[in-house]
């Protein structure tokens, strides 16, 4: 079903990927879902399975796609539309490994290609609010406000200063499930053939 030489070149990119990234910005990165994402997908096209891929394609897709607009928008007009592509305009963020975060260009594609090859595994939704409701408290314990990985912060840069803090990654933990990966998972199974288990 997944060509061997894609599953190839992929599996080489984030070998290649993962030692560069952890020396750039530490190992707290990788607990953003876009990571999670990128990494999951080896195993999941070598063994050919629906379920993960579901899984990572509820997680990020969305999200992707509002970063593929704003990276897009700003690389057209100069302006910055969210933010959430800022920093690959950081000129103290060497153009090589700006140029490694071009896989989120790729990753969505990807994921929607591999959905449509495997099907899609409806028990994503509730993998991956589990994974979510791990994820973000780890994403907040173990990060820090100037990382804000997966936006545990506060949306933007500057950390949010509304509610306690503790109080907005529970927010998160009730708002991703709700807002983006039901939403997302029921525009999949609409669309997407039903995987077989």
């Amino acid at each position: 079903m997944i060509p061997l030489g894609l599953k190839i070149i992929y599996t080489l990119f984030v070998c290649a990927l993962t030692p560069i990234y952890w020396r750039q910005y530490g190992p707290a990165n990788f607990l953003w879902f876009s990571d999670i994402a990128l990494l999951a997908l080896v195993p999941a096209l070598w063994l050919e399975n629906a379920l993960l891929v579901s899984i990572m394609a509820v997680s990020v897709v969305f999200f992707e796609a509002l970063w593929n607009i704003d990276f897009f928008f700003r690389v057209s007009t100069g302006k910055s539309l969210i933010g959430l592509s800022a920093y690959m305009f950081d000129p103290k963020i060497p153009l090589f490994i700006r140029g490694l975060s071009c896989f989120h260009i790729v990753l969505p594609l990807l994921l929607l290609w591999t959905l449509h090859r495997l099907g899609y595994d409806q028990r994503a939704f509730v993998w991956q609010t589990v994974v979510a409701l791990v994820v973000l408290p780890l994403s907040y314990l173990l990060g820090n406000p100037h990382e804000n990985v997966n936006w545990v912060y506060g949306f933007g840069q500057n950390p949010q200063r509304i509610l306690p803090a503790p109080l907005f990654v529970i927010l998160l933990m009730v708002l991703f499930p709700l807002v983006v990966y039901l939403p997302t998972h029921l525009l999949f199974a609409r669309i997407f053939r039903a995987a077989v288990p």
